[in-house]
């Protein structure tokens, strides 16, 4: 997957494009997918890496949502629902069923959460990936040994999804470039150009590896920038008022120990009236996540103090080991662009934005996506792409993604180590370790990853950065922190030879990324 050619076609004035997608996030890869896959002249343009944002950040779930069930919000779940099914259809590889296990404390938990449940099983009709059920103390006290046990009654199982966020988007990029659609990473909009009559025409870009500027001209743009769509409709409208609002979650994960187990733990009602989870994930366990409003969009945003307290202490009232600041393996925080409250709500309570997709059309054709979840990206995809057709006066064709396998797709993978992630891709890594045995060495003791997986990054992942390769193509970073710093310098070298990068490159690369890499870690660490 060569990124110049892409750029090559991006500098080409003649050529017209039937849609530019800026954003290379879950609903910006996604609506790539759908419109390459019907046949329209597709580009795809993203600021940083893919994923770099919010949709390498969330709690690794698809799921209808239960909390939005509990909050009556019935057709966002049964949207919802169904696109877990399909996206576990297209790309089981990636998606699998998660059992959730909600603990019991009280008597009248066990039925109250056994019969919502129950509704949520009937809402998912044949989607649904299992049955919910009421369970003995002991039972759950087996499939979580380490759950809290003082006080508790027993327990409701219940299924959903679990998959790897930028996992999957890289594997949409390149399902969307088998398609035909042309994609970049670390190429900025920086402007949008309209015709005579005030229409929107096209945009500017810089590309920021090449540093050139190019103009792509467009019948239409959709702007999917998530945490960034107020920035792109300003360029096309100064004084507009933001639609969207930053509200941030973060996520904690420590050892597989502190469940004991493969099920996840649900906490329905904290102390606050979040929900949580403890979610078992490439084998460490995700906590998370918080819902706190926020003032500014940032790309890599920080957990904030009372954030990391408030989780490390629920947690600790949930399970038998309590987890400590030391116990931490990786921090990270996301921002979610939440549809900004109407003038009058009180924009502090987070329960009141919107979860939903919404669409905007400005006066000169803009199409602007914002809200929903990783969940329900393809359906989102759809919807936008169908905008584009009226909107750029395309022909009517029909979307094909429901059925669309997504590259990489898989039956019946072996979750025993992260090389599940590659799917039907796995082969190919395998052989470039046999015809170089140097590149199955492992790069870290605490990981599975191979120096195959690096090389297999650049030439197939569109990976420039070591933060591409050990945040979004390896997840190292979200997953130990530590082994990521440790294997950084390595992974740089590895790089630079397949490159053709040099020991300044290199250098500078790690420095950049061991920077990074302490704001995911709770206690400072130097390696040197």
């Amino acid at each position: 997957m060569e990124r110049n050619n892409y750029i090559q076609q991006f500098a080409d004035t003649s050529r017209i494009w039937d849609v530019i997608i800026i954003g290379g996030g879950a609903t910006g890869l996604g609506a790539a997918v759908d419109a390459a896959s019907r046949g329209f002249k597709t580009a795809l343009l993203e600021q940083a890496d893919f994923t770099k944002a919010t949709s390498s950040r969330s709690t690794k779930l698809v799921h209808g949502g239960v909390r939005y069930l509990a909050q009556g919000d019935v057709s966002l779940v049964i949207e919802a629902l169904r696109e877990r099914g399909l996206m576990k259809k297209n790309a089981p590889h990636l998606v699998k069923d998660q059992r959730f296990i909600i603990g019991n404390y009280k008597w009248w938990e066990k039925p109250f959460y056994t019969i919502g449940l129950t509704v949520y099983d009937i809402l998912a009709g044949k989607q649904a990936f299992g049955r919910s059920l009421p369970m003995t103390k002991k039972s759950v006290i087996k499939e979580i040994p380490q759950i809290a046990e003082k006080g508790l009654r027993g327990g409701v199982v219940y299924h959903d999804g679990q998959f790897d966020d930028s996992r999957m988007a890289i594997n949409l990029l390149q399902t969307a470039v088998e398609q035909g659609a042309a994609i970049a990473n670390y190429i900025r909009v920086t402007g949008l150009i309209k015709d005579e009559s005030e229409k929107i025409s096209g945009v500017k870009v810089y590309d920021e590896l090449g540093k050139k500027e190019y103009t792509l001209k467009a019948k239409a743009v959709i702007n999917a920038t998530g945490i960034f769509v107020d920035q792109v409709m300003k360029m096309d409208a100064p004084e507009k008022d933001d639609i969207v609002r930053p509200s941030q979650g973060i996520h904690l994960v420590v050892d597989k120990s502190f469940l004991g187990g493969d099920t996840a733990i649900m906490i329905p009602k904290t102390s606050d009236g979040r929900v949580m989870f403890g979610v078992p994930w490439h084998g460490k366990v995700v906590l998370g996540t918080t819902d706190t409003p926020l003032k500014e969009f940032v790309l890599e945003p920080q957990a904030l103090e009372e954030e990391i307290e408030f989780i490390l202490k629920t947690a600790g009232q949930y399970l038998a080991k309590q987890p400590k600041r030391e116990d931490v393996l990786s921090v990270f925080a996301g921002l979610r662009p939440l549809a900004a409250p109407k003038k009058g709500a009180d924009g502090t309570k987070t329960k009141e934005i919107s979860r939903s997709h919404k669409i905007v059309i400005s006066d000169s054709g803009l199409i602007t996506i914002t809200g929903g979840k990783w969940t329900t990206y393809r359906d989102m995809a759809e919807d936008i792409v169908n905008k584009a057709i009226l909107i750029g006066n395309l022909p009517k064709k029909e979307c094909n993604t429901k059925k669309l396998r997504i590259h990489g797709y898989k039956e019946n993978v072996d979750r025993s180590n992260f090389s599940y992630v590659y799917g039907s891709d796995y082969e190919k890594i395998q052989k470039l370790q046999q015809d170089q045995p140097v590149l199955a060495e492992k790069l870290h003791s605490r990981f599975d990853y191979t120096a195959a997986e690096i090389i297999w990054a650049v030439r197939e992942e569109m990976a420039i950065t070591v933060e591409d390769v050990l945040s979004r193509r390896l997840r190292a970073t979200f997953l130990d922190a530590r082994a990521a710093i440790d294997i950084a310098p390595k992974v740089a070298s590895i790089m630079a030879k397949e490159t053709g990068k040099d020991s300044e490159w290199e250098k500078e690369q790690v420095k950049e990324f061991i920077e990074l890499a302490q704001h995911y870690l709770l206690i400072p660490y130097n390696p040197l």
